[in-house]
């Protein structure tokens, strides 16, 4: 999700729940609901490190602890004013709840997130919702300007205003959240019955899934798999809805053959040889099966050579699991220190 949703939905959660905070909590807790996203600077390191952290680490359940106690930290060291006499355990929950927020957000788009990290590298993903939703937005935009607007007229007539501002506005919008994502699980799984009941070139689906669009929660981008093709076509569902198997956008699959069995490396194909020889390398010793491999030379170091194309992949997949044990270590020594 963008993060301008994720800052308009920490808001309005903050402004529903918890409206009382003063103005620098309210911050503290917007970002909170926001930080995980900082994953996305890893882009600028490259594509293999976008790929190795985007929606990891940052968006699993003992990150957003970490989180929501770097948010509420300062507020354990500042004394209660009498103007904002709220507790900094007031403002962990609530800063706890804008990043448990993010996480469902995210949880609901198709690229998944990492939430149980470091515990399982299992990614949760329910493709009910794109990365930018245009209806969630405005939900969330009239949640917020429309209190505002409203305010404005009661002050100019001198009406007097019952309760926190923006409370009813926001609550509103957190209502509208909820329904509107369960229209989405609704219409997902009418596009996916719509996938599974068509043939598609004389096939039937194997596998089929369907992801959102940004424009209409009534438009699906589908995929289906036949035993010998993919298909990509644009699904429309709802009332009077329908769709042609035949615009689908069809892919086929490669034919079995001698060359594809020997790059499989599954074991079907590892127990039947394939009939081309393939000749050693004339730089490399031969080895026969079971023998072992040559030790390295002394000095050698494990890394490739500095030129060569695979050195920047291997060093930083070796940073990548230092960190990966590094954080391991890190929220698990967190985890037993707050059972006790």
């Amino acid at each position: 999700m963008d993060p301008l949703t994720h800052a308009l939905a920490a808001f309005s959660l903050q402004r529903a729940a918890f409206p009382r905070i003063s103005r620098a909590a309210t911050i503290a807790v917007v970002l909170a609901g926001m930080v995980a996203d900082a994953d996305l600077l890893s882009s600028y390191f490259g594509p293999s490190a976008y790929l190795a952290f985007d929606r990891t680490y940052f968006h699993s359940l003992p990150a957003t602890l970490v989180f929501a106690l770097l948010a509420t930290l300062p507020f354990f060291f500042k004394p209660n004013s009498p103007e904002s006499p709220i507790p900094p355990a007031t403002i962990f929950a609530a800063a706890l709840a804008t990043a448990l927020l993010h996480l469902a957000l995210d949880a609901c788009q198709t690229s998944g997130i990492q939430l149980l990290w470091p515990f399982s590298p299992s990614r949760f993903a329910l493709d009910w919702l794109p990365s930018l939703d245009l209806w969630l937005l405005a939900i969330l935009l009239a949640g917020i300007l429309l209190p505002l607007l409203s305010s404005l007229v009661t002050e100019e007539i001198g009406a007097r205003r019952k309760g926190p501002r923006g409370r009813l506005g926001a609550s509103f919008a957190l209502i509208a959240l909820i329904l509107y994502l369960a229209a989405r699980l609704g219409l997902h799984g009418d596009a996916i019955a719509a996938l599974e009941s068509r043939t598609y070139r004389g096939e039937l689906p194997h596998r089929v899934a369907a992801f959102a669009e940004s424009s209409s929660p009534f438009r699906w981008h589908g995929i289906v798999e036949t035993e010998r093709a993919l298909h990509d076509l644009e699904v429309s569902v709802g009332p009077g809805a329908d769709f042609d198997p035949a615009s689908a956008s069809t892919t086929y699959k490669p034919e079995p053959s001698p060359a594809l069995d020997a790059a499989n490396p599954a074991p079907a194909s590892a127990s039947k040889p394939s009939s081309i020889p393939t000749p050693p390398a004339k730089s490399s010793p031969k080895l026969w099966p079971g023998s072992p491999l040559p030790a390295p030379s002394p000095g050698a170091s494990k890394f490739p050579p500095p030129g060569s194309p695979l050195a920047a992949p291997t060093i930083l997949k070796f940073l990548k699991k230092t960190l990966d044990k590094i954080l391991k270590s890190a929220m698990l020594s967190l985890v037993k220190y707050c059972a006790l």
